[in-house]
């Protein structure tokens, strides 16, 4: 066989470099159609808030030069509250792994820990992920895991001075949570319990497991007049906000909720995170994984933007005027 000359021996090793490195960066360009996410979303797919999610994530990524279907594909796995399905998917990933994994809930992210999963995975509305063990520290979280928190844990004392504001009768406050898919809800529960002497109130904690405790305990509570509720961020309460709404309304009770769905869905009044934001700023980090960068060189985000909901229908039915101050902040008004 001939000797290779030197210009051929050059050209050999700068294919072999470019073959090394394909797995990182050109994959994402060239050859797309390889790259597979996996979201594991923490909802019903027929959920109303289900599509705007979405919808948001897919955009941020079409702006970034990635369509589904076209440079990568996107299979969305919708487990609602149903552990037993979360768990055989999460199970699933460790035996399939794609190529990232799209978290979206505290739950979801316990359940691939569980797994001992290595491939790079993205939350999304994951609350105290340093307090979970999930990563190190925020700025520079390390390992395969990064994302995106939903709340600052002293929000809570924001919520209590917003229901005080709206309902200054309130001398009782009930937290809902279901400790089994908010276990950082003593850290939302701590500020509240330090602000509630200086708001006049007492905080009760409520932990709801199942529609049938949340009815029974929402119930009680209502038995002793002037109580209001803060509804902490819990992927049970959102499968149940129909049902909270709903008991708010029958025994008159004041209630602030975390999110602008419950608040267009009847409630009283919302403040927090804009969740279609966080998934459209998900896309950013996808699309620098995908092309080499190690997620735990990507620190873990906080929200940017929040939003007041007032609802006046609701507000109106329960008797309450809104302090034209409290109006004056509301990012949305329904009427």
């Amino acid at each position: 066989m001939p000797a290779l000359r030197r210009r051929d021996f050059i050209s050999l090793l700068g294919a072999v470099a470019s073959s090394a490195a394909w797995p990182l960066a050109a994959r994402a360009q060239q050859g797309g159609r390889g790259r597979r996410i996996v979201a594991l979303m923490s909802m019903a797919a027929d959920d109303p808030e289900a599509q705007p999610r979405v919808a948001a994530f897919e955009s941020g990524l079409r702006e970034l030069g990635w369509l589904d279907g076209r440079d990568l594909r996107i299979e969305y796995r919708w487990v609602a509250s149903d552990g037993d399905l979360l768990r055989r998917n999460a199970a699933e990933l460790a035996r399939m792994p794609p190529d990232l994994i799209l978290a979206t809930s505290t739950p979801v992210m316990a359940a691939l820990r569980e797994q001992g999963l290595s491939v790079p995975i993205m939350f999304v509305q994951v609350t105290d992920p340093v307090g979970q063990g999930l990563v190190p520290n925020l700025a520079r979280p390390g390992g395969h895991i990064t994302g995106f928190t939903n709340f600052e844990f002293s929000i809570g004392t924001k919520w209590l001075e917003t229901l005080k504001q709206i309902a200054p009768r309130v001398t009782r406050v009930a937290l809902i949570y279901n400790p089994e898919t908010a276990p950082h809800a003593d850290l939302f529960q701590r500020p509240v319990e330090a602000a509630a002497p200086a708001f006049a109130v007492i905080l009760i904690t409520v932990a709801a497991r199942s529609a049938a405790e949340l009815e029974r305990a929402v119930d009680a509570f209502a038995r002793t007049p002037t109580g209001g509720l803060l509804v902490l961020p819990d992927v049970t309460n959102l499968i149940h906000r129909d049902q909270i709404i709903a008991l708010a309304a029958r025994h008159r009770l004041p209630a602030v909720y975390p999110y602008r769905y419950y608040a267009a869905s009847g409630g009283l009044l919302s403040y927090g995170s804009e969740q279609a934001d966080l998934f459209r700023r998900a896309a950013s980090y996808v699309d620098r994984i995908l092309k080499g960068t190690s997620p735990g060189e990507l620190p873990v985000q906080a929200p940017t933007k929040y939003e007041l909901v007032i609802n006046l229908k609701t507000a109106k039915a329960l008797g309450l005027d809104i302090p034209p101050t409290l109006l004056a902040r509301a990012d949305e008004v329904i009427e």
